[in-house]
């Protein structure tokens, strides 16, 4: 009965050693960002105790089989232990070295990224340091806080900057209406954009609704301090319904089928945000109304050609690209017609030949979220994507759910710089246009 115990005790541990694998392996990943201080904490901890307890546990009166198990508990659990402290330490390298760099050392390349953040504290380090152009609000920023609150939060970081004679950082948030209102409540909770032209014969008759829609969200928005909004979007709405598709929905969020009625709708609602001080972003170029997976959570194609999304999806981004200074959104859908090896969002096919070659378009481009993991697991890696986001024409990275990518994507540019890989001629037309982008709201 007693060898059973502590067979059956062995096998626990065996359970419990191979269950720390997968956390071991991935508790620094994007999706693992809120659960990540718990999972390395679990991992750490829990393989420690096993590798001790089968050490101090060991005697020569163990059979054989209770020796294989042991082996098989101390390799397993060594494994994830040794796995999770070299990646966390190999971090924490990369972000102390970031942080101990002097801020006019990464003023230069740090106002090409907007981050989100859990920590208020560190983001303030982060600003302090000059080492980003704007922060990501969203609603765990805000939950339980009054308007007032928020406003002041967002205040104390954009005195920093003011005490340092630095312009005032981007402070963005993701308020289209509909499903995604990140800061409703507090603030008014509106239905999508398609819900006022919904059913109109003659869509110029809405365009005093689309202007109080817009005003409600550019007059709240600008009270609180946020000054780019990640909206709208001009995704045709193709209504494509896929069980691969988790988070998108674009046909949910879309405005309209019709390009002509995209294009009407979004500079109305782009001209009136700009009235209150707030800049707009048209997304996802290169349109994902006709994309059928996620890229939340894996590649996607868009293999419509040129000449189809040029005559149709493509007119919305056109028409309020020349007709306002609204920021457009790099969508992270391969466009296979024109290079199949890289998302939109860093390739240099789209964004330097298409967008600021033959388009000659010289507005704010921004990535949508790096976090992703059409970019964080793309062939290229985070990394890579960022080098060569910028070296396209990309204006500004966005971070939002995980902070912690911003140590390494930083860390990639500064190597990036001291190697000659970044292109200095895309890089200085870059930052003029940020700074243009920011005289135009104060």
């Amino acid at each position: 009965m007693i060898a059973f115990v502590k067979l059956l005790i062995k096998l626990v541990k065996l359970a419990l050693a191979v269950s720390l694998v997968f956390p071991a392996v991935y508790f620094r990943t994007p999706w693992l960002a809120s659960l990540r201080d718990w999972a390395f904490g679990l991992v750490f901890m829990i393989s420690l105790g096993l590798i001790v307890s089968e050490i101090l546990g060991w005697t020569r009166n163990s059979s054989q089989r209770q020796v294989i198990l042991s082996v098989f508990i101390l390799a397993i659990a060594s494994f994830s232990f040794s796995l999770a402290v070299t990646t966390e330490v190999k971090f924490q390298l990369t972000k102390q070295a970031i942080l101990n760099r002097e801020a006019s050392q990464l003023e230069t390349l740090g106002q090409h990224f907007i981050v989100g953040y859990r920590n208020l504290e560190e983001v303030k380090t982060l600003v302090k340091k000059g080492a980003i152009a704007g922060v990501f609000i969203t609603r765990r920023n805000i939950q339980n806080k009054t308007p007032d609150e928020i406003n002041q939060e967002i205040q104390s970081l954009q005195a920093i900057r003011d005490n340092q004679g630095l312009s005032p950082l981007w402070i963005a948030t993701d308020q289209e209406g509909g499903i995604v209102s990140r800061l409703s409540p507090p603030l008014t909770q509106l239905p999508p954009l398609s819900s006022i032209i919904k059913d109109k014969k003659d869509i110029d008759s809405t365009k005093e609704d689309v202007i109080r829609y817009a005003s409600i969200q550019g007059k709240e928005l600008s009270e609180i301090g946020i000054n780019l909004n990640f909206a709208p979007v001009v995704d045709l709405n193709y209504g494509v319904i896929s069980s691969e598709d988790k988070y998108s929905k674009i046909y949910l969020r879309a405005i309209s089928a019709d390009k002509d009625i995209v294009a009407k709708v979004a500079l109305w609602y782009c001209q009136t945000l700009a009235d209150y001080g707030v800049t707009c972003t048209i997304k996802h170029f290169p349109g994902l109304g006709r994309v059928d997976t996620d890229t939340h959570l894996e590649d996607a194609q868009l293999k419509t050609s040129v000449a189809e999304l040029t005559q149709a999806d493509w007119v919305p981004f056109r028409e309020v690209m020349s007709k306002t200074n609204a920021f457009t959104m790099l969508g992270h859908a391969q466009l296979i017609a024109v290079d199949p090896d890289h998302p939109v969002s860093f390739s240099q096919q789209v964004v330097t030949d298409i967008i600021r070659d033959k388009w000659q378009h010289n507005g704010i481009l921004i990535t949508d979220d790096f976090s992703m993991h059409a970019v964080y697991s793309s062939q290229d890696g985070l990394e890579a994507a960022t080098v060569k986001a910028i070296n396209a024409g990309v204006d500004l990275i966005l971070m939002a759910y995980d902070t912690d990518l911003y140590y390494n994507a930083m860390n990639a540019l500064l190597q990036a710089e001291s190697a000659n890989r970044l292109d200095i001629t895309v890089l200085k037309s870059s930052n003029t246009r940020l700074k243009q982008a920011i005289r135009k709201i104060l």
